[in-house]
């Protein structure tokens, strides 16, 4: 333990809004492996214990994750249009989960569409396969343009 007191562990007040974004592709991730068969809760801990996470079980990171899982369906149907021919059951697993992320942020926050799909785009730069990015930027993209074009109706 440092003279401050703190484990050696990132509160999550200080994790910046990239990493907040990656622990919640991770849980997703993990919740899929799992089948949904294990709760968030068991997930958090093991990224706890495993990575030294320190994720508050009340934090945005968890209740986010809840709300992409929980809504995973909806998202699912919600990003069909926008896959120009492609089938979900054919997409990478990350890709998947990347933008299921991207279509909630886009639809559920205030944040700027072009900071979700850079943020997309990087997450999938970072874990999809190798040219996913420029798929998930594309999609995103025409999700986000709907949007905004139903907006203005």
């Amino acid at each position: 333990m440092s003279e401050s007191g703190n484990t050696g562990s990132l509160p999550v007040k200080q994790f910046s809004r990239r990493q907040v974004r990656s622990l919640i592709f991770h849980i997703l991730y993990a919740l899929e492996a799992y089948d949904y068969q294990v709760s968030i809760e068991a997930v958090v801990d093991m990224l706890n214990r495993g990575f030294d996470a320190n994720i508050d079980l009340d934090s945005e990171i968890v209740s986010t994750a809840r709300l992409i899982s929980d809504q995973r369906d909806i998202l699912d149907e919600k990003m069909l249009p926008f896959l120009k021919g492609w089938k979900l059951n054919r997409l990478g697993q990350c890709t998947r989960l990347i933008l299921r992320m991207g279509i909630w942020e886009l639809f559920n926050t205030f944040t700027p569409g072009h900071i979700v799909i850079n943020e997309a785009v990087e997450l999938a730069q970072g874990f999809s396969e190798k040219d996913a990015y420029k798929f998930v930027n594309g999609v995103l993209d025409k999700a986000y343009k709907f949007k905004e074009a139903s907006v203005l109706e």
